[in-house]
């Protein structure tokens, strides 16, 4: 993995493009050069005309693995040795072997493991380090199992309720290019020399045709241009921000938007609180979760839960709660369950917001397919138009 490395020389700032499999090896190898490092990111963009893949950890899977091995009866560090044993990935057993030699430092898992970030988020992290105040490693990793395996069953939930309109879509598009691209420039040249005959829609179709017919190249090259340009304005955060923005003012939209947020927020925090983190510290924790406006919303209720004010007081003056959620938050003050709740709250936004995505499915997939029929439908009846007509006129 390319690592692109910021560090002081005697000649000044430079910035050193190194290979390494995790941050911290590329840190080390600059530093044998003689480099000071101030920071180490992963290297972004092309590398001879391919993308530069980014390293992913299997976290579930190595939360699974570990807690399987810690139920059988074996230690923290021999269950890591025989994960890294039997791994066959290089850059997994690396890591792996990495994370043993900091415990055998005499360091905690915790701190071991929050050394590498881009691997173990700061959410596992702090699930570890509450699971070492009561030695119990094996409670933290089944929470945080089954709060991925429920994200995972949302998200294809949402996955495979968008396959069906996404292929409507493709196909239908697909064939109307081929139209415009295909047929209407042969019917533009059959019409060649009297299209001031034929009607006026139909005209501007063939005039299409036989501009593409002179210039097909050039306006391929323009076609990719432009889709190359919007690939490129997309990728930038200001952009997708900005489309954000206004997604979220959407009538409908935006309101399953933000329920959809707050319900990963719901169960994050829950997941937290039930390992034995503090509230304030669960919200800032989760606070990634959130929309930037909600994230501004967040500070300004952790701020006032600091200040001694009850949470479900604090979450709905910043617009953080639901009707059921601020219920839930109100029994979970009064019965000490907090983290409980806040996670039954997000199941139960979980099957609305699964219900929300079927009807919205049932009623976009219809009139996808009414538009798609629609569209190719008027450029062939303006084909077929000039030959009715012709044929009308020979009766």
């Amino acid at each position: 993995m390319l690592f692109r490395v910021t560090a002081l020389s005697t000649s000044g700032r430079v910035r050193l493009n190194l290979e390494a499999t995790h941050a911290e090896n590329a840190g080390d190898e600059a530093r044998r050069q003689g480099y000071t490092v101030l920071s180490v990111a992963p290297a972004k963009g092309w590398k001879l005309g391919r993308t530069t893949q980014r390293y992913h950890f299997p976290l579930t899977l190595f939360a699974r693995e570990l807690l399987a091995l810690l139920g059988s009866g074996l230690s923290l560090v021999e269950a890591l040795q025989t994960l890294a044993e039997k791994e066959s990935r290089a850059e997994t057993r690396k890591l792996l072997e990495l994370v043993l030699g900091h415990i055998y430092e005499g360091e905690s898992l915790s701190a071991a493991i929050e050394r590498y970030p881009a691997s173990f988020p700061p959410l596992f992290v702090a699930s570890v380090r509450a699971s070492e105040k009561t030695s119990n490693l094996a409670e933290a990793l089944v929470r945080f199992v089954a709060y991925q395996e429920q994200l995972e069953v949302l998200r294809k939930k949402i996955v495979a309720a968008s396959i069906y309109p996404v292929l409507l879509l493709l196909i239908g598009g697909l064939v109307a290019l081929f139209l415009l691209g295909w047929v209407v420039p042969r019917f533009a040249a059959i019409y060649e020399g009297n299209l001031e005959r034929l009607p006026f829609a139909s005209r501007l179709l063939m005039e299409w045709g036989e501009l593409f017919q002179q210039h097909a190249g050039l306006i391929g090259m323009l076609a990719l241009a432009v889709i190359f340009g919007l690939v490129q304005s997309l990728r930038q955060p200001r952009t997708r921000a900005a489309i954000s923005r206004r997604i979220w003012r959407l009538p409908g939209i935006g309101e399953n938007l933000r329920v959809f947020q707050l319900t990963r927020f719901y169960r994050t925090v829950g997941m937290l609180l039930s390992g034995g983190i503090p509230m304030v510290s669960a919200l800032t924790m989760a606070e990634g979760l959130l929309h930037p406006e909600l994230r501004v919303r967040l500070a300004a209720a952790a701020r006032e839960i600091r200040e001694g004010k009850p949470t479900s007081q604090a979450m709905e003056g910043a617009g953080l709660t639901t009707p059921v959620a601020l219920r839930m938050l109100r029994v979970g003050e009064r019965s000490g369950r907090m983290g409980e709740m806040m996670e039954s709250a997000a199941a139960f936004h979980d099957e609305e917001l699964a219900r929300s995505v079927d009807w919205f499915t049932r009623l976009i997939e219809p009139l996808l397919m009414v538009f798609i029929g629609l569209t190719i439908g008027v450029i062939v009846v303006l084909l077929y138009m000039p030959i009715f007509e012709l044929a009308g006129s020979l009766e």
